[in-house]
């Protein structure tokens, strides 16, 4: 292992993250942050197993973190989803790691989440766009892990502004009744406590064309990390999970993200990566600390399934093949996004 930076509250190595896990003390990381390179059936850059090999791939790091995590500390990993090769239906191995995370190695899944990225490009084109047989891909799956059913965590960190309806109900006021689902809404559901407990969808789009990490990256000759997520969606899980110098870790960090946002927020930090180049673009990340315009932070609605529905006698007819045979023209298959 190679110290490759070092902050006021963080440090960055370069070398393998097994190698790092094994010099770390038992108990000793409260929480752990990562998005590994998922299974994919396509070879990235970045490197990544396949998704049939995966879980032998990560049960050495399953052992590590279970080990160096404190007993009310949190693992949280960021996991994409795969296509079977050739046909449209989905892997598994993103739900099969989850289940080998908790039967082997006793983990406990305090919550899934899902982020939404509205951002996402229609894939994979060929099912979405071109046979027009499934819809697009713009999921993450996070599992939230810890070797505790009781991990520390508020979900008061992370509160979000009142619906337009929620306001309504609170200016107009509701009578408290039994719902027909059989939910009691007592008098406290009009109680203004200023802001709403948040869904576990998390809705962030991945964009940043114009940061200085891309910016600076490209000044320097530099090949920016091709798997970077967004700092909001690590940040979510800092804030809930941990305290002012708690120890995050991102044994697979890229770019180091992760890092980027712990130090922000006053937590102790330790990155690593294997690529020396995606370390180098890293510490634009650390020169240009407060120097970022600030961000506008949009929120984002979903329509409503049945906006678009026709009636019936307007439907086309589905192929009995289930779109098996390719169509051979695809001047009307549009690139919505």
């Amino acid at each position: 292992m190679e110290l490759f930076h070092e902050t006021e509250l963080g440090k960055i190595y370069l070398g393998d993250a097994l190698d790092l896990l094994d010099e770390l003390e038992d108990q000793s990381v409260n929480l752990i942050m990562t998005s590994p390179p998922f299974g994919l059936v396509r070879k990235k850059d970045y490197g990544n197993a396949d998704a049939d090999q995966y879980l032998d791939w990560f049960r050495p790091f399953a052992r590590e973190f279970i080990r160096i995590l404190k007993g009310n500390g949190s693992l949280v990993i960021d996991i994409g989803g795969a296509w079977i090769p050739g046909q449209p239906t989905r892997s598994l191995y993103h739900y099969e790691l989850l289940i080998m995370l908790c039967r082997e190695f006793d983990f406990h899944l305090a919550q899934e989440f899902f982020w939404w990225n509205p951002s996402k490009l229609p894939t994979p084109a060929e099912w979405v766009n071109i046979r027009r047989i499934r819809v697009k891909d713009a999921i993450n799956c996070v599992w939230w892990l810890s070797p505790t059913p009781w991990p520390k965590a508020s979900n008061r960190r992370v509160l979000v502004p009142y619906s337009d309806s929620m306001k309504g109900l609170l200016k107009n006021g509701y009578r408290a009744k039994l719902r027909p689902s059989g939910h009691d809404i007592s008098e406290k559901f009009n109680i203004d406590n200023g802001a709403s407990i948040p869904p576990n969808l998390i809705a962030i789009p991945n964009t940043e064309s114009n940061s200085s990490y891309l910016q600076l990256c490209k000044e320097h000759g530099l090949k920016p990390h091709p798997a970077r997520y967004p700092a909001e969606l690590p940040e979510y899980f800092i804030r809930i999970l941990t305290d002012k110098r708690d120890l995050v870790l991102d044994p697979l960090a890229g770019s180091c993200v992760t890092g980027e946002v712990a130090e922000r927020l006053q937590r102790k930090w330790i990155c690593c990566d294997l690529v020396k180049e995606y370390l180098q673009g890293s510490l634009f990340r650390f020169a240009t600390k407060g120097k970022n315009n600030k961000k506008k932070t949009p929120s984002y609605g979903l329509s409503h399934p049945a906006a678009l529905w026709n009636s019936a006698e307007h439907e086309e007819a589905l192929a009995d093949d289930g779109g098996k045979k390719r169509p051979s023209a695809v001047a009307n298959h549009t690139s919505c996004v």
